[in-house]
């Protein structure tokens, strides 16, 4: 007769007898030789190159907006127009007294004109007047003539020669003066210039508008951007890589790009800078790169995800990682054996001593 203890005894027997059977009926695998990379993961955000927020010199209100988003746009072309009656009048006055400034300096009825046919009438003078004293200095020596004589020709003479020398001084200032007052002039008509170019906002670049951030008629301030401006057809990749991977990641690195607007597809990139400060409210490092064969349309925002290729081997004997247990080990026919790994990344493992590619595994137990 059959006791609970037979029963337990039986019980046993069965469970062990079908995870025997269950063990036994599990596949093996085995290592393959293939190619096998070890890579950096990252999130991927395409931006436009060149691109850059732009943004007023002035405050103030938007009188118009010149464009459009997804406009091209040329170097130096207007955006918008701040309100800027003020400036424009400055810029008319010190064009205006430019203008009287050159006329001063250059006209046909100027200062130095008049100054010059002084002193050409005063030299003449001169002339005449030395002429006058000399004749009267060879009579004195003759004793022809009176003391009265010589001494008046004399005070001529050397009034008309003072008189020369003192307008051509003048000449000289009204000269300087004048330069100085057209340079004046000139540079107060270049800050009105700049004023008035302050209010408006133009491009830096050829490119294309992404997006306007504001309307005609709204208050803009100095630290709120306007636009955002970027290249028409080149395009960065900006990826945030953890920083426990950044001293891995080199410029000249191959990286794998899959957007998420291009499912199934893949494309390859170079890293081309490595940005050199931690951004710490994501704890993360800006890494940027180029397509080598770009998708035929980009748009800027597009996402997706990167893996910055660290290094690869081929012919490398290689297992699933699942098959490779925290102590390094893999599950075969003879039991748990050690293993030494080499590359790794999110589903292989290289191995590179402990076993073979004839070697069957299993899954490790749990």
């Amino acid at each position: 007769m059959l006791t609970p203890f037979h029963y337990r005894l039986v019980y046993i027997l069965v469970i062990a007898v079908f995870l025997s059977a269950c063990r036994d009926e599990e596949k093996p695998i085995k290592p393959e030789l293939t190619t096998v990379t070890e890579s950096v993961y990252a999130s991927l955000t395409i931006r436009p190159d060149s691109a850059y927020f732009a943004y007023a010199s002035v405050s103030g209100l938007i009188e118009s907006i010149s464009v459009e988003e997804g406009d091209p746009i040329d170097k130096t072309a207007e955006l918008m127009q701040i309100v800027n009656t003020s400036p424009e009048l400055s810029r008319q006055n010190a064009a205006l007294t430019l203008e009287q400034a050159q006329q001063n300096l250059n006209g046909a009825s100027n200062f130095i004109n008049e100054l010059e046919e002084e002193i050409s009438i005063a030299i003449l003078k001169l002339e005449n007047d030395s002429i006058n004293f000399v004749k009267q200095q060879n009579l004195w020596k003759k004793n022809i003539g009176t003391q009265n004589d010589y001494d008046a020709k004399k005070l001529v003479y050397e009034t008309s020669s003072a008189n020369v020398k003192l307008l051509k001084n003048r000449l000289k200032r009204t000269q300087s003066d004048l330069d100085n007052q057209l340079q004046q002039a000139q540079n107060n008509y270049q800050n009105a210039i700049t004023n008035a170019r302050d209010y408006t906002v133009n491009s830096r670049i050829n490119g294309k508008v992404y997006e306007l951030l504001k309307e005609p008629g709204e208050i803009v301030t100095l630290q709120e951007p306007l636009a955002m401006i970027g290249s028409a057809s080149d395009f960065n990749i900006e990826m945030l890589i953890d920083e426990v991977d950044i001293a891995r990641v080199q410029t000249g690195q191959t990286v794998l790009i899959a957007l998420d607007a291009y499912p199934g597809k893949s494309f390859k990139a170079g890293v081309t800078r490595i940005h050199p400060i931690k951004d710490e409210s994501t704890q993360t490092f800006m890494v940027e790169a180029v397509f080598e064969n770009p998708p035929e349309r980009l748009f800027a925002g597009l996402s997706g995800e990167a893996n910055i290729v660290i290094s690869a081997k081929e012919n490398a004997l290689v297992i699933p990682r699942k098959y490779l247990t925290d102590q390094q080990q893999v599950r075969t026919n003879e039991g748990l054996v050690s293993v030494t790994t080499g590359l790794v990344n999110l589903d292989k493992v290289e191995i590179l001593s402990g076993i073979e590619a004839s070697t069957n595994l299993y899954l490790p137990e749990q």
